[in-house]
């Protein structure tokens, strides 16, 4: 009798153990169901929303999945067309700016903000008395806007009418406080030029007397010896009457500016110019590989990223087709200035800046 109590106690034992390992065993799967369905398939968790809320926007379409890639599926406002234009040139004159961004303008307003610049600028006293034209020169395809105090260079080219107000280009630069106000005509040209300091400029052309554009100075002749903290400034006052341009952007108007081409040099804080200001390059000064060049210099041995050669400037499509063409057909390549190089770049530390 009491073999036969102790079997059942044994057995009932088995029955209560076995019970307790289902009873685990279904927990344990319903909790992993659980999981499976708060998991999405990529790990992440996914809070779904309570559609009780009244938020339409979080039910899934039938068929569909209701996951997501972990964005809301909220639509994302619409940009207007103007929006579009503006975000698409920006993006565009955006590519190399690793200082300050560039602020562009509606590229469907250029045209008419050129005009609206150049009829103001030809109604003012004294670019009256300085004799200011802007219909076509022979043998020039452009004229050249400098607004001295928002630090911007605007090319212009012939409109319909023949008149030089059709927005081609903007250039970031900087002039000075003793850079002259006027109407001048361009009187000659050079691949490198002694600046004050002494310094040095590439592909200066002279505005008027000592005015000249020319690229940020260099302590020497030499092309990785360029003034770096000097560099930095660009897009601010800081020459002592020039205007300094990025490498890119001088060498296109030594090569496409022929002599006699007409410059206007005006101040106009507020407004930089009918295309916006372009942005900026930074240099790092500590970076002794390549703080001595311009980033935009084309000579082959410059060893910034190729990508930056088109350097910063807001460009029209014509201008953009144009910069692409004379890459795949060598235009500019022959006023590109031999390779020269110091092999070092002169301490700012030491040296000091000057030009």
């Amino acid at each position: 009798m009491q073999r036969r109590r102790a079997v059942s106690r044994k057995q009932n034992r088995r029955v209560h153990a076995l019970i307790t390992l289902i009873f685990c065993i279904a927990v344990f799967i319903l909790v992993c169901a659980g999981c499976f369905l708060l998991v999405k398939t990529d790990g992440t968790i996914t809070n779904k929303p309570n559609q009780s809320q009244g938020d339409s926007s979080s039910a899934a379409p039938d068929g569909a999945d209701s996951t997501t890639d972990g964005d809301s599926q909220q639509e994302q406002p619409t940009m207007t067309e103007e929006e579009q234009r503006i975000a698409d040139a920006t993006a565009t004159a955006s590519a190399n700016c690793t200082k300050d961004a560039p602020q562009v303008v509606d590229p469907a307003l250029w045209d008419e903000r050129g005009k609206a610049l150049m009829e103001q600028l030809a109604a003012d006293e004294f670019y009256q008395s300085e004799g200011l034209k802007y219909s076509a020169k022979d043998g020039c395809p452009y004229m050249i806007a400098v607004n001295r105090a928002a630090s911007t260079v605007t090319v212009l080219a012939l409109d319909d009418e023949g008149n030089y107000t059709k927005p081609y280009m903007a250039m970031v630069c900087s002039g000075g406080a003793d850079t002259p106000l006027g109407f001048f005509a361009t009187p000659v040209n050079y691949d490198w030029r002694l600046l004050a300091g002494p310094s040095y400029g590439q592909y200066a052309t002279r505005i008027w007397d000592s005015y000249l554009f020319h690229t940020v100075p260099y302590y020497s002749q030499h092309k990785d010896d360029i003034e770096y903290d000097q560099f930095n400034q660009l897009g601010t006052q800081a020459s002592l009457g020039c205007i300094r341009l990025l490498v890119c952007d001088v060498k296109w108007i030594y090569d496409n500016c022929p002599i006699g081409t007409r410059v206007v040099i005006y101040d106009n804080a507020d407004d930089p110019g009918p295309m916006g200001k372009p942005g900026t390059i930074y240099t790092d000064p500590t970076d002794e590989s390549k703080r001595g060049w311009d980033p935009t210099d084309p000579d082959s041995a410059n060893p910034w990223d190729a990508a930056f050669r088109s350097g910063t400037a807001i460009r029209s499509e014509a201008a953009w087709n144009e910069w692409n063409d004379a890459q795949n057909d060598g235009r500019w390549n022959g006023s590109i200035n031999p390779t020269d190089l110091q092999g070092w770049s002169t301490d700012s530390s030491v040296e000091g800046t000057r030009g």
